[in-house]
C-alpha cells in the first residue's frame, strides 16, 4: 500500500487511499479526495487507457513537477474574519461559473467509460462549470450537443494537415452552439510517451490476448462498451473521405497532426471563428504576446499535462511571468497539476482567471461515471471554499497573492 501511495509523489495521502478500498459504490461519503477516485479508476479502467491518463512523456519529470510545484507554495492562514457569506462564483470568457474551474479537453475520454464525454458534459452542466470537448473525443460534437440539450460548451481544436476538414470541424462546432474554440498549439508533433508505446494504445483497443484478459478483468468497463456504438473518434469517423471504419480512423488521425502550424494559421482560424477564441499551450512570455496580437480572448498556460516536452517548467511556475506580461490585455487561464481546490486557489492567487481539470475529471469518470465527475467537482469546490475561508477571504474575486506565504511562490 505504501508503495502505491508514494507513486511518483511523496505527498499523496495514505488515508485517502485507505478510504477508497472496499467502500460501497453507492456511499459517496467514502470518496473524500481526488486520490480516492484515482485509485478506484485504476482498478476499473483497462491498463492502456488508465496509463494514457496517468502518465507523461519521457521521464515524466514535467508531469510530476506540475503537481509538486503546487505543493511548494504555502498558504497564509488568517483568523477572526467574518466568514458567514462566501462565494466561489466567477466568470470565464464572460460565462458564469460556479467556481474558476472548467473541464479540460481530454482525448479518448469515451474510453475511460462508455460515452464518457456525454457523461462529463452532463456533470459539468449540472454543476455549473464549462465543459471542453476534444477534437479526438469518442463522442462527437453533435452527440454532446444533443445529450446536453443544446447547452453551450467549448470545443478544442487540433489543426490537421487537411485544412478542409479543419474548416468543416469549425463550422460543426459553430452549428452545435459551442461558445468558445480552444485552439491547441503544442501538438504539432507528439511527445514520446513510453507507456502508450508499450501498451500499443489505440481506439478501439486491438484485440490481443493481453488486452482481452485486461478488459475481461474490468467487467463494468466491458459491459458499458458493449452497450454503446461509440468506440472510435466520433468527430472524424464518417467526416473524412476514405475514413469510414475503425481501422482507418486512428491511422488517419495520428498522421494528420501538422508540423507546419504557425501564427499565420492562428490568424486564419481567428478569421473563421467569430466567437470566443482561446489559445492553449502557452508557456513562454513571447508566445503570450503573440496570443494577444492574434486577437485571442484568452490563453491557457499549459504544458499539455507533461505529455509533450519533458523537462519543461511546470504550468504554475510559468504562470506569474505570463500574467505580469499580458494579464491586463487578455484573460489568462492555466492547467496542469491541479488535484485539489487548494491548487485552484493558488493559481487564482497568482493571477489565473480560470483553471482546468483533466485528470481529476477522468479519474472520477473511470471510477464512477457521471457521478464520479460530479464528485470530483464537488471535492474541488469544497476544498476551494474552505481553503479560501481559512485564508481570510470570502469571495474568490478578492483572492490575490496576499493568501500566499511570501517567499514560497
Amino acid at each position: 500500500m505504501a508503495a502505491r501511495v508514494g507513486r511518483h509523489l511523496g505527498f499523496r495521502s495514505s488515508w485517502c487511499v485507505e478510504a477508497a478500498v472496499g467502500y460501497a459504490e453507492h456511499d459517496m461519503n467514502a470518496i473524500t479526495c481526488i486520490e480516492d477516485l484515482r485509485v478506484l479508476a485504476q482498478k476499473r479502467v483497462p491498463r492502456m487507457f488508465y496509463d494514457y491518463v496517468d502518465g507523461g512523456s519521457w521521464t515524466e519529470s514535467t508531469y510530476r513537477a506540475n503537481e509538486r510545484d503546487f505543493q511548494r507554495i504555502l498558504l497564509r492562514q488568517r483568523v477572526a474574519v467574518n466568514l458567514a457569506h462566501r462565494s466561489t462564483r466567477t466568470t470565464m470568457l464572460g460565462q458564469e461559473a460556479a467556481m474558476p474551474v472548467a473541464i479540460a479537453p481530454t482525448g479518448l475520454t469515451g474510453m475511460q467509460r462508455a460515452d464518457g464525454e456525454i457523461l462529463a458534459a452532463r456533470a459539468a452542466k449540472a454543476f455549473g462549470v464549462p465543459f471542453t470537448l476534444s477534437t479526438v473525443s469518442i463522442c462527437s460534437i453533435e452527440d454532446v450537443a444533443e445529450a446536453t440539450g443544446g447547452h453551450p460548451f467549448w470545443f478544442q481544436l487540433y489543426v490537421m494537415r487537411d485544412r478542409g476538414f479543419v474548416e468543416r470541424l469549425i463550422r460543426r462546432a459553430h452549428d452545435a452552439n459551442c461558445s468558445a474554440l480552444v485552439l491547441t498549439l503544442d501538438l504539432q508533433i507528439s511527445g514520446q510517451r513510453h507507456k502508450d508505446l508499450k501498451n500499443g494504445l489505440s481506439a478501439p483497443p486491438r484485440l490481443t490476448l493481453r488486452n482481452l484478459i485486461d478488459m475481461a478483468s474490468k467487467p463494468r468497463w466491458a459491459l458499458g462498451m458493449l452497450g454503446t456504438r461509440r468506440h472510435g473518434f466520433g468527430n472524424i469517423l464518417g467526416h473524412v473521405k476514405g475514413v469510414e471504419d475503425m481501422a482507418s480512423v486512428s491511422a488517419w488521425t495520428f498522421a494528420q497532426y501538422d508540423p507546419t502550424l504557425d501564427w499565420d494559421d492562428v490568424d486564419w482560424i481567428r478569421r473563421l471563428w467569430k466567437r470566443k477564441l482561446v489559445l492553449k499551450g502557452i508557456q513562454d512570455v513571447e508566445d503570450a504576446r503573440h496570443a494577444v496580437a492574434a486577437g485571442a480572448d484568452a490563453l491557457i498556460v499549459s504544458n499539455h499535462g507533461g505529455r509533450q516536452l519533458d523537462g519543461a517548467q511546470s504550468s504554475i511556475r510559468a504562470l506569474p511571468a505570463i500574467v505580469e506580461a499580458v494579464g491586463d490585455r487578455i484573460e489568462v487561464h492555466m492547467d496542469g497539476g491541479i488535484r485539489s481546490g487548494q491548487d485552484v486557489l493558488k493559481a487564482v492567487a497568482l493571477g489565473a482567471k480560470g483553471t482546468y481539470i483533466g485528470r481529476p475529471m477522468l479519474y472520477g469518470l473511470g471510477a464512477l461515471g457521471e457521478a464520479g465527475v460530479s464528485r470530483a467537482l464537488q471535492i474541488i469546490h469544497t476544498e476551494l471554499d474552505l481553503t479560501m475561508a481559512f485564508c481570510g477571504r470570502t469571495d474568490v474575486g478578492d483572492v490575490d497573492t496576499g493568501v500566499l506565504l511570501p517567499g514560497t511562490w
